[in-house]
C-alpha cells in the first residue's frame, strides 16, 4: 500500500489519539513533510503515567506483536526507518516482553533491513523511562529520549516539524497504534462505524477503577454507552451496593463528575460538553462515604510532586495547593481557603508551557465547587479568617 494511501485511510476511520488529546491520528500523521533532509522517526507513547490508567500495560503485555506491526505501517506511511518505544520504567515485565516480540520480529523478517522483502527499511527500540509523569507529554518524552532532562519543550516547532533529534516525528500512545494494523486489514469506513458519534471511530479500552464490583478493562465501541450504564451494566455496579458519590472519567487530570452527571456518553464530544474530558479513559468511581477531600488532596500532591518545575505558576501553584488541602485535611483550614484554592487553580490553568498545569488545576476546581461542603465540613467550627 502506498505511504498517502494508508494516511487517507487512517484519516477515513476517525481513529483519535488514545492517550488523551484525542488528536485525529491521519490529521497529525499527515503534518509530516513529504521531503526532510533529516531522518524521520516514529515513537510511541508507552509512558502511561496518569493514573487510573492501564490500557497499554495490557496491550504490551498480551498483544506485543500488534504494536510492533502498528509501528512498522506508521514507519511506512511517513517515510520513517527507525521507531522507539519509548515505556514507563515501572513496566519492567513489558519492556522484557517487547524486547522479546521484537527479536522475534526480527528473525520472522517483520523488522530490518528489508521488510518482508519490499526493500523498506524499519528498526525498532524499546528505551525504558525512569518513572516521571512529566514524559508523557509529548515533547517531555522526546527530550528524555534524547537523553536529556526530561521537561516540556516550547511549541511551535511541534514534533511533526522537530522532533526526535531535531527530525520530523510522530509521537502516538500505544492504544492508537494497535488500532491501525485493524483499520489497514479491515478499512478505515469499517473501523468508524464502530463509533456512535460522527467524529470519534473505532472501539476504545475503558480503565475501570474504584469502588464497582467488577473493576477492570473494557473494550467498547466509542460513545455507544453512558458513564451510568458502564458502572451499572457492565461493573455490576457501586461496591456493597452503596450510593454512588463521584466518578473521575479521564484519568487523575479529569474535573470530576457528581452522581448526578454520569448520564454522559463515553466519547470526546460529550465530556467536553460536561465540561470534563475522557482523557486516557481511566474511569474512577468514588462511592458514597469516602472522603473527597482525602482524594483530591492526594491527587495534587502527585502533581506537585510531578511537576518539572520549568513554569513557575504551575511549579508554586501545585505546591500551594497541596499546602492548603493539607491544613484543611488536619482540621486547621480556613474559611477563605475553598476561594484561595479556586484562585490558585485560576492562575495555574491554561498559564503553562504543557498541560500538567491544567491537569493539577481542573480537578481542584471541579471538587471545590461540586463538594464544598465536604472542605466545609473539616474545618473549625465557625471557622477562622486568620
Amino acid at each position: 500500500t502506498a505511504p498517502d494511501d494508508i494516511i487517507n485511510e487512517v484519516k477515513k476511520s476517525n481513529l483519535r489519539g488514545r492517550g488523551g488529546a484525542g488528536f485525529p491520528t491521519g490529521t497529525k500523521w499527515g503534518f509530516i513533510p513529504k521531503q526532510s533532509p533529516k531522518p524521520k522517526y516514529v515513537v510511541c507513547n508507552a509512558d502511561e503515567s496518569e493514573p487510573g490508567t492501564f490500557k497499554d500495560r495490557d496491550l504490551m503485555r498480551y498483544t506485543p506483536h500488534l504494536l510492533i506491526e502498528g509501528m512498522v505501517i506508521a514507519g511506512h506511511a511517513i517515510g520513517a526507518n527507525v521507531g522507539y518505544i519509548y515505556i514507563r520504567g515501572e513496566y519492567t515485565r513489558e519492556a522484557k516482553l517487547l524486547d522479546e516480540a521484537i527479536n522475534e520480529a526480527y528473525a520472522k523478517g517483520y523488522l530490518g533491513n528489508d521488510v518482508l522483502g519490499t526493500g523498506f527499511k524499519f528498526d525498532l527500540t524499546v528505551h525504558r523511562g525512569a518513572g516521571a509523569y512529566i514524559c508523557g507529554e509529548e515533547t517531555g518524552l522526546l527530550n528524555s529520549l534524547e537523553g536529556k532532562r526530561g521537561e516540556p519543550r516550547v511549541k511551535p516547532p511541534f514534533p511533526a516539524q522537530a522532533g526526535a533529534f531535531g527530525g520530523p516525528t510522530i509521537v502516538n500512545n500505544v492504544e492508537t497504534l494497535c488500532a491501525v494494523p485493524f483499520i489497514m486489514r479491515k478499512g478505515g469506513e469499517w473501523f468508524a462505524k464502530f463509533g456512535k458519534f460522527e467524529k470519534s471511530g473505532g472501539t476504545r479500552l475503558f480503565c475501570v477503577s474504584g469502588h464497582v464490583k467488577k473493576p477492570g478493562l473494557y473494550e467498547l465501541p466509542a460513545g455507544a454507552i453512558t458513564i451510568r450504564e458502564l458502572i451499572y451494566d457492565y461493573c455490576g455496579g457501586i461496591l456493597d451496593d452503596k450510593p454512588l458519590k463521584a466518578v473521575i472519567p479521564g484519568g487523575s487530570s479529569a474535573p470530576v463528575l457528581t452522581a448526578s452527571e454520569i448520564d454522559v456518553a463515553l466519547d470526546i464530544e460529550p465530556m467536553m460538553k460536561a465540561k470534563t474530558m475522557l482523557g486516557s479513559a481511566g474511569i474512577m468511581v468514588v462511592a458514597e462515604g469516602f472522603d473527597v477531600v482525602k482524594l483530591i488532596r492526594r491527587i495534587t500532591k502527585f502533581y506537585a510532586h510531578e511537576s518539572c518545575g520549568q513554569c513557575t505558576p504551575c511549579r508554586e501553584g501545585c505546591r500551594w495547593m497541596e499546602e492548603i488541602l493539607g491544613r484543611i485535611m488536619d482540621g486547621k483550614g480556613k474559611r477563605q481557603d475553598t476561594d484561595m484554592l479556586l484562585s490558585i487553580a485560576d492562575n495555574i490553568n491554561g498559564k503553562t508551557l504543557c498541560a500538567l498545569g491544567d491537569a493539577a488545576a481542573g480537578p481542584v476546581i471541579s471538587f471545590v465547587t461540586k463538594f464544598k461542603p465536604d472542605f466545609e465540613a473539616k474545618m473549625p467550627a465557625g471557622g477562622t479568617h486568620a
